[in-house]
């Protein structure tokens, strides 16, 4: 069973490509935002582990249910729920510029990659807890595979 990461250049380069092939009138198969909005949303994710965006604590049973969400992905290699709930900091329910959020988490998926390189990657996410490289490589690469298929990608 193969998992994929945003450290294996081969699929790195396939979430680019398919970031790509989404238009401004792509719709959504389920969730509330619309493309752009899911754009911004991604890469707002993305801004965790490049340490630009500061996600606040949790209380210890939420923190629980993520590390046990984190070691089932990893093990049966699934995906992750539709409308699962997500930190406030990273909800878009605001209007988006598609063309600029497109540009912009590419850029950003760019920068991650030069950030992983220079292996600086935070050593804990406060709901999945302990994250090595591999953790944030594997858990990005499902976050931005979730939101690509939302819309058919």
């Amino acid at each position: 069973m193969v998992k994929k990461s945003l450290h294996n250049r081969i699929y790195f380069e396939e979430i680019k490509s398919r970031i790509s092939n989404l238009t401004k009138n792509s719709q959504a198969k389920w969730g509330k935002m619309n493309v752009a909005q899911m754009l911004r949303h991604c890469n707002y994710v993305l801004q965790v582990p490049l340490k630009k965006i500061e996600l606040p604590s949790v209380n210890h049973l939420f923190e629980a249910i993520g590390i046990l969400t984190k070691w089932e992905m990893q093990i049966f290699n699934n995906g992750i729920p539709r409308n699962m709930p997500t930190f406030q900091k990273l909800i878009v329910n605001f209007e988006c510029d598609f063309d600029e959020e497109k540009q912009s988490l590419l850029k950003t998926l760019d920068e991650y990659l030069q950030n992983l390189k220079n292996e600086n990657v935070p050593a804990r996410h406060v709901l999945f807890g302990k994250m090595d490289k591999k953790d944030w490589g594997f858990l990005e690469y499902k976050h931005l595979n979730h939101h690509l298929k939302q819309f058919s990608v």
